[in-house]
């Protein structure tokens, strides 16, 4: 399907949240870092309550959770959580260390730091911050990033707690770790100048590197996440949470237009056929009775369990719910997830899906005649529940059928790993910020500011001519390098080992040999920076051959410490390559002669190469199969 995003008024905002590499946590002194797994914790159980604001009016997210009644559930690891993460102590001073480096991505952004510098409180109420709000604050306005499509703004750069890990969840119960609550957290929001997704992964790749350039931020899975806020002329804006991988981005816009494209599309349907929002009844009824002997084991089963079926009848919807409005997602999707947030049900069944699940042609015709329906007009949806849950799944899935003859509803959605969404809740109200009373403003003065001048972070370019034109790396080499967050790895090593081991060695370790090795499914993670650091520096002094790092990180991983793995794995000395040389031309000497001279070469390559295994430089190798074979055949001439 070719879209032209300009025509369809296309506008992308970016909503970049990156943790930053602290000592310790926004507003506390607890460690600023993931409690282990084994951690020692201890548990405490708390609810939500909803009130009115000042003006009488209710929040429609907050309406959303109390109306799914969880428990909340908050572990806090010993060590990693205090008071002041319970909600049970008043917050410190902000991270003056994490303010710094936040001022300095703005800085490298383009943005301008406010005069001063207020914390608020921004009403937070799926459970997973304590409060009941996230503390967050504006250090910078007004910056932008230079793309090849045009300028994209950079309205606002906050420097704000992260939220706490959810760990597990019900449906009456959610589980969240408090370990990462009050770990600093930079977001950089754009403004919606993005028009297409490939600007989108252009612009959202350009800021992560110039946070990475920083060498003060995270690196690792959730610590980066993006949220992106799309429209459509015709549609409305949604925002769509937890993008975590960066080459997603563009199929989760493309997917979200044509989801709103198929939304309208259903509407103008749905009007064609001449009918209104007054035609989807409220009324749903009990089919128990007639689906008891239908044909599908998975009714009886639930049946058998004491639960019911309850139907809602769709006049005039035939062929609605079936309705694509995206890849692998259809109508019936939507309103199934609905179903399932409100509710709290396993999900739906509709018509248009029919015959399936064990529901058989026969049990179509009974259900359609009890509902006094047409199967060439209508349609009907099945919930499998007992009664409350479905009077809130049918409750929500009529509010949003009603809605379909409007069009796109504004709503807050979740990223799926195939690049689609799901619904999450409604979009919170407007007025959900308010002063946090309990910090001190911060005055950003001459003196802060001269701070942040010794935190310079260099420009993307600059990086990547430096590792072509000083490091002598390839184009292709070097695009790796730049996009990867493993840059200041291959950065500190270079300068460590500088003068000892090359940096296209260095490179490719970390760029081809660790990441190959991960694949196998080793866990490369062990092999800290100082044991990398001194077994590439074994390889520049010579103890060990460059073809023998796979290998030298495959043992440091399992536990085997880098001497005991080089006592084993000594590097071969010239005479020790010329005696294993001379061996494999002696048993092959039939071939080599039958052969010749350029055939043989690779034949005896390949023998001693895997006789060495990594013990010997392969260019060495490579010097003296080729002399001993020269000599070979000018004997014979």
């Amino acid at each position: 399907m070719e879209i032209n995003y300009r025509s369809l008024g296309l506008r992308v905002g970016l909503e970049i949240h990156q943790q930053l590499d602290t000592k310790s946590k926004l507003f506390c002194s607890c460690p600023a870092k993931l409690a282990p797994e084994d951690s020692r914790y201890h548990e405490v159980v708390r609810s939500l309550w909803l009130s009115k604001s000042e003006l009488g009016e209710l929040d429609p997210a907050a309406v959303y959770e109390i109306a799914r009644g969880r428990k909340i559930v908050y572990r806090v690891p010993e060590g990693h959580a205090c008071l002041v993460e319970l909600d049970e102590e008043p917050p410190h001073d902000i991270n003056r260390e994490a303010l710094l480096i936040s001022l300095s991505i703005a800085k490298a952004l383009n943005a301008k730091p406010v005069d001063e510098i207020y914390v608020m409180r921004k009403i937070v109420v799926d459970g997973s911050n304590t409060a009941g709000f996230q503390r967050t604050a504006i250090i910078a306005l007004g910056g932008y990033v230079e793309d090849e499509e045009g300028v994209v703004g950079i309205q606002t750069i906050a420097l704000e707690e992260d939220a706490a890990r959810k760990v597990a969840e019900g449906l009456d119960y959610v589980v969240y770790n408090l370990d990462r609550l009050g770990i600093p957290l930079i977001e950089i929001s754009t403004a919606p100048d993005i028009r297409t997704p490939e600007q989108a992964l252009r612009v959202a790749y350009k800021i992560g590197l110039i946070m990475r350039l920083s060498g003060r931020v995270k690196r690792g899975i959730g610590t980066i996440r993006q949220d992106l806020n799309i429209s459509i002329e015709k549609g409305e804006r949604i925002e769509v949470k937890g993008v975590e991988k960066l080459e997603l981005i563009p199929k989760v816009i493309t997917y979200e237009v044509v989801r709103q494209l198929s939304l309208l599309s259903i509407r103008d349907e749905l009007l064609k056929r001449g009918l209104k929002p007054s035609d989807v009844s409220e009324s749903f009824v009990d089919v128990t009775e007639v689906m008891k002997s239908c044909g599908s084991k998975m009714v009886r089963t639930n049946i058998e369990k004491g639960l019911r079926v309850y139907a809602l009848s769709l006049p005039g919807f035939k062929g609605i719910l079936g309705k694509e409005v995206c890849p692998g997602r259809r109508f019936g999707t939507e309103l199934s997830d609905y179903a399932k947030a409100w509710g709290g049900v396993g999900g739906i069944i509709h018509s248009d899906e029919l015959p399936a699940y064990g529901i058989s042609e026969q049990d179509l015709d009974a259900i359609y005649r009890h509902l006094s329906l047409s199967r060439d007009k209508d349609a009907f949806i099945l919930v499998i529940s007992d009664y409350e849950k479905a009077e809130r799944a049918f409750k929500a899935i009529v509010e949003r059928l009603r809605y379909a003859f409007v069009g796109v509803p504004r709503e807050t959605r979740g990223a799926n790993p195939d690049g689609t969404t799901r619904y999450l809740r409604p979009q919170p109200g407007a007025a959900r910020m308010y002063p946090e009373t309990d910090i001190r403003p911060i005055r950003v003065d001459s003196m802060l500011l001269k701070e942040v001048e010794g935190l310079v972070i260099p420009k993307p370019e600059d990086v990547y001519r430096t590792l072509i034109e000083e490091h002598g790396l390839s184009r292709d080499l070097a695009s790796q390098l730049i996009r990867d967050p493993i840059l200041h790895l291959y950065l500190d090593l270079v300068e460590e080992l500088r003068g000892v081991t090359s940096p296209q060695i260095i490179a490719t370790t970390i760029v081809v040999h660790m990441k190959s090795l991960k694949r196998e499914g080793v866990d490369v993670d062990k092999v800290g920076y100082s044991e990398l650091a001194k077994i590439l520096s074994a390889v520049g002094r010579g103890e060990l051959a460059k073809e023998a790092i796979p290998e030298a990180i495959r043992a440091v991983a399992s536990g085997t410490s880098l001497e005991d793995f080089l006592k084993s794995f000594k590097a071969m000395s010239m005479e020790e390559i010329e005696k294993v040389v001379e061996d494999v031309i002696t048993s092959n000497i039939e071939y080599i002669r039958a052969k010749g001279l350029d055939k043989s070469v690779s034949l005896v390559m390949g023998k001693v190469m895997s006789i060495v295994r990594g013990r010997a430089d392969g260019a060495l190798v490579s010097t003296i199969v080729k002399k001993k074979l020269q000599s070979l055949f000018a004997e014979r001439e």
